[in-house]
């Protein structure tokens, strides 16, 4: 990779996956994992998910993006490619406004809840008999 080319970063979490996303100047390639998105990820709707900080801040088309993604399924780590991408275009230019207006700059907390001991699941019981 050439030395004069600037690079922006971001990191994205969603349950237990975890992208690590880097935007070069470019066409509007998506890579994850050394794929195309559309062939890892399996969905049109998956990556439209994930590239939806481009269409919001006007950018599509001018970055290329490399996402290195582990962890998790990959509906978890479509969101974790989109809150990374995001995260990389505040460095990119001045796109907060946008971002957070669309809700894309917040981590989604939500995640599988732990099962809990004399419960068959995390919140369901065993049967009651009463004789």
């Amino acid at each position: 990779m050439p030395e004069n080319k600037v690079v922006y970063y971001g990191t994205g979490r969603r349950k237990e996956a975890v992208a690590r996303v880097r935007l070069v100047p470019g066409s509007g390639t998506v890579t994850v994992n050394g794929r195309p998105a559309l062939e890892y990820f399996g969905r049109q709707q998956l990556v439209d998910s994930a590239v939806a900080p481009f269409k919001v801040t006007d950018t599509q088309n001018r970055f290329d993006v490399i996402a290195n993604c582990n962890g998790g399924g990959i509906s978890g780590q479509s969101g974790a490619v989109r809150l990374g991408i995001a995260r990389a275009l505040l460095e990119a230019g001045d796109f907060r406004a946008e971002l957070k207006k669309a809700g894309y700059l917040k981590r989604d907390a939500r995640a599988v809840e732990r099962k809990k001991y004399g419960l068959k699941k995390a919140r369901k019981r065993p049967q009651f008999s009463k004789r």
